[in-house]
């Protein structure tokens, strides 16, 4: 609040008046929360527009609002497994009225010669139902059935049905068991170019062409050129569906505070751990990193981030461009960016501009600068400081022109050494 809009001009009534101004309150950053919104199907009908982000606080929330083990409750789940602390919200996508949902199948045969179990794995989730020495294929198939319907987190139900007979006809050779996913392989999704809701991090299943491009127009309308970035997780073998392992790993990168730090290591909790023969050599993984993808790995028993990467890897003509490379370099200008937006909305609310105003906007960014020097988010602030410049426009009498330099801090992700052999004998002489 500015003085002169507290206390009007004129008064005439004799009187002691006092105002506030907040403009000089607080000379702290803004802090970086993450947002993420999750675009994903559901299964329920919506009481309000489907294409409206909701916030989900838990799994049950999530269930709720889109359907117990739809893409969308699942996708939320694994996020708030990964990081219970998250600014969450979910837009539900309804399936496309002609998509057809996927099935697969499973045959048991003949019968148990002993005890023991039936393991499903569905989705990273195991079923398992019991087996006593000469129960038969059909009795198992059916407590198999029981026993995944009976969990209804899971993207899957289960059915028994004929098992088709051969294309020359003829009777049914037996049953199998069905499994019918809950949400149609396809939906009809157009995103609302004029909804933004200050979300840091979208969350998005969908890797065809088709998706990547309508997403990336939507994030072109609703946001600036440099938070049209994707990165991608890339991780072989996994039983999650995509959507579940993107929710995850953006789950991990929203707990990342300081965005110059880099996201190597870090564990991605509710990953599943694929089998050793699926894990990449290290020249697949520089392959995927190469052409802008984040692989997973596996390290004892946690699956972890080796190097978060954008997708950016060429210029607009076509040329290999490593300059955003890595996620922290976009995080980190976002966040310089954030900072400057405060501090000018901050100071600056109601101004005039003349040569005194644009001097003190100028001051007040440097001082940002400094501030983020100190977080180790950009460097070397005195010697770029001479690129810092607040001028008029020459098109626009009311509009100032800003030019901030922002050497941002890079990640440390190689270490490289030598080490020179010498001889046991060699004795150090002066």
């Amino acid at each position: 609040m500015s003085i002169d809009a507290a206390i009007p001009t004129p008064i005439y009534k004799p009187g002691y008046y006092f105002g506030f101004n907040t403009t000089l309150a607080s000379r702290a950053l803004d802090t970086n929360d993450q947002k993420l919104v999750i675009l994903a199907q559901r299964t329920t009908r919506p009481d309000t527009d489907t294409l409206t982000p909701v916030n989900v606080f838990s799994d049950e929330d999530a269930a709720r609002l889109f359907g117990r083990g739809s893409q969308a409750h699942r996708m939320a789940r694994a996020a708030i497994r990964a990081n219970d602390t998250l600014q969450l919200s979910v837009v539900g996508i309804p399936d496309s009225e002609a998509g057809v949902a996927a099935t697969g199948t499973l045959v048991l045969k003949g019968s148990a010669s002993g005890t023991g179990q039936v393991r499903v794995n569905v989705c990273g989730e195991t079923v398992a139902i019991a087996v006593a020495s000469g129960d038969s294929a059909g009795a198992l198939m059916l407590s198999l059935v029981e026993a995944i319907n009976t969990l209804d987190v899971l993207p899957v139900t289960a059915s028994l049905a004929d098992i088709p007979p051969p294309s020359s006809g003829g009777k049914s050779p037996g049953k199998q068991l069905v499994l019918t996913a809950r949400n149609k392989g396809a939906c009809d999704w157009r995103g609302r170019h004029g909804q933004r809701a200050g979300h840091t991090l979208v969350i998005s299943p969908y890797a065809s062409k088709t998706a990547l491009t309508t997403l990336a127009a939507w994030l072109d309308k609703v946001s600036g050129p440099l938070e049209q970035r994707i990165t991608m997780g890339w991780y072989h073998g996994s039983m999650l569906p995509n959507g579940e392992l993107a929710a995850i790993y953006a789950a991990i990168i929203a707990s990342e505070s300081d965005p110059a730090r880099p996201l190597n290591t870090l564990a991605l909790p509710g990953a599943d751990i694929t089998p050793q023969d699926k894990w990449p050599g290290r020249s697949e993984q520089e392959n995927a990193l190469a052409k802008g993808l984040t692989p997973f790995e596996v390290n004892g028993s946690q699956v972890q981030i080796v190097r978060a990467v954008s997708t950016y890897v060429k210029n607009s003509m076509g040329v290999t461009d490593r300059s955003l490379m890595d996620i922290t370099i976009l995080r980190s200008l976002d966040y310089v960016r954030l900072a400057c937006r405060a501090r000018i909305t901050q100071c600056f609310p109601r101004e005039k501009l003349n040569d005194i105003r644009l001097q003190r906007i100028r001051s007040e960014l440097l001082d940002v600068l400094y501030a983020l020097e100190q977080l180790e988010i950009v460097e070397n602030v005195d010697a770029h400081k001479d690129q810092l410049t607040v001028t008029r426009s020459r098109q626009d009498d009311s509009r100032a022109d800003d030019s901030i330099p922002a050497a941002v801090v890079c990640g440390l992700h190689v270490f490289a050494a030598t080490i020179y052999l010498l001889s046991g004998g060699q004795q150090h002489r002066d």
